[in-house]
């Protein structure tokens, strides 16, 4: 349902996640167990574009229990920060830093909202600041994100974000092909289904969360502006879960079933600092 941004829809969303970090950390969805003996959940595609991160500093704002965070860091990274405004998840990924041996000196996790990020992390600008999948719909200004991101990248270093595409929130839930919902809305969706991606049948008590729609061409636009040159941006047919009814599970991602024709399911991109 759209509707104008409520007044309480950032305490709204922090109670949203803050309750499902418990269920999130003892599911199979994250499977802890297997990221703590090696397993990577970085994408393929991730890893090629972002490239070599061996003596780089790397951020991720919106880390949530940080699992993308630390496997930078398994993969060379230097040195790791996580920022999330759910201290409970936070809690999870400094725990899970200190189970993999990392210290505060190579893993470091810190709550805080993402617009303070450029005063709550402990660097002035990192090497790589990295955004993770499924974080921007919960942010109502793009262009107060995109300044305060790229104030933190180094001269000479890049944001690299991986998103769903905003295309699929214009389609019908059940069958994934007919528009729906309008491209370019601007107001708030308050949403107040049960469950979580990560357990669909889940019953919890904050239901109630506030998303925004940010069109592809907005995003790289508040890029552009806030002083960031970008390298690339590429479109993937391919999704994280099964975000339609009619999804097939192939090759570790979900997508349409392979006679249907293919639309961007998720994007990418990397932005430059000169």
């Amino acid at each position: 349902m759209y509707s104008p941004t409520p007044a309480d829809w950032h305490e709204a969303n922090r109670a949203h996640w803050d309750e499902r970090v418990p269920l999130h950390t003892t599911g199979g969805f994250y499977d802890l167990d297997a990221f703590r003996a090696g397993q990577d959940p970085l994408r393929d595609f991730e890893k090629a574009e972002v490239g070599d991160v061996s003596g780089r500093s790397l951020l991720h704002l919106q880390c949530h229990i940080g699992l993308d965070t630390l496997s930078w860091a398994r993969h060379g990274a230097d040195r790791v920060v996580g920022l999330d405004f759910s201290a409970p998840a936070v809690d999870v990924a400094r725990g899970l830093a200190r189970d993999l041996g990392l210290g505060q000196d190579r893993a470091a996790f810190v709550a805080a909202d993402v617009y303070d990020a450029a005063t709550a992390v402990p660097d002035p600008s990192y090497d790589i600041v990295y955004t993770g999948v499924g974080a921007l719909c919960w942010l109502p200004d793009i262009g107060r994100w995109a300044e305060t991101a790229a104030s933190l990248v180094a001269p000479g270093g890049f944001l690299y974000l991986s998103e769903f595409h905003p295309l699929t929130d214009v389609l019908d839930d059940e069958t994934g092909s007919r528009i729906t919902y309008d491209y370019f809305a601007r107001d708030a969706w308050i949403e107040e289904s049960p469950g979580s991606y990560a357990a669909e049948g889940a019953e919890f008590v904050h239901n109630r969360r506030v998303e925004w729609q940010h069109p592809v061409g907005e995003v790289v636009s508040a890029l552009a502006a806030a002083g960031l040159r970008i390298e690339f941006l590429h479109e993937h047919d391919v999704s994280l879960f099964r975000r339609f009814e009619c999804f097939e599970r192939r090759d570790g991602y979900f997508r349409y079933p392979a006679d249907r024709p293919r639309i961007p399911l998720m994007y990418s991109l990397r932005a430059r600092k000169d």
